[in-house]
């Protein structure tokens, strides 16, 4: 699934570990989940979502969507 993931936190200033302290996560989970090697659980893309202020339409589109 391909995410806005890293440009949020970047805009954010946040690091991967900054992130993952927020969301009571690994490092490694938030770098997985921004390379597209792992898909967020629900709770954790409604998590991500609240901490940007986003929609998870916002932040995650599915590989067929390039828009």
């Amino acid at each position: 699934m391909k995410n806005r993931l890293r440009v949020l936190r970047a805009e954010n200033r946040w690091s991967q570990a900054a992130l993952a302290e927020k969301l009571g996560v690994s490092r490694q989970a938030v770098n997985a989940i921004e390379t597209g090697k792992h898909d967020p659980s629900l709770t954790l893309a409604f998590a991500l979502a609240e901490t940007f202020g986003k929609s998870i339409e916002e932040i995650f589109c599915p590989k067929e969507q390039n828009n």
